[in-house]
């Protein structure tokens, strides 16, 4: 099930996972329609395609290893590191070392609901 905001506290053991295709993984742990948190788990391999959308977000590394592409530049990130992306911007990411991004966006993402 989906936990709003309004759920003040959420286990992770709560949600479910969403199987976005073999080698990736998301949960919604967490939104409003000005805030959502998203925890996406790669498997070595899985790849979050090149794409773009109006929302800002900014991802934290909780583990593994990513080469994350943002506006054409490709940095390798792991635990602990964090980017940003602007609206707009093309980005994407290759899984190197399984691990898991969490995700935080604003507004919402209608399209993951």
């Amino acid at each position: 099930m989906i936990k709003k905001a309004t759920d003040i506290f959420i286990a992770d053991s709560s949600v479910e996972w969403d199987q976005i295709d073999p080698l990736v993984k998301r949960k919604i742990m967490s939104y409003d329609e000005n805030l959502m948190l998203v925890k996406v788990e790669f498997q070595k391999g899985g790849v979050g395609p090149i794409h773009e959308h109006f929302h800002s977000q900014t991802s934290y590394v909780e583990s593994g290893s990513f080469d994350v592409t943002i506006d054409n530049q490709t940095k390798n990130l792991k635990a602990g590191d964090v980017f940003y992306i602007p609206p707009h911007v093309p980005h994407g990411a290759v899984c190197l070392e399984t691990g898991v991004l969490l995700d935080f966006f604003s507004p919402m993402r209608e399209d993951f609901l």
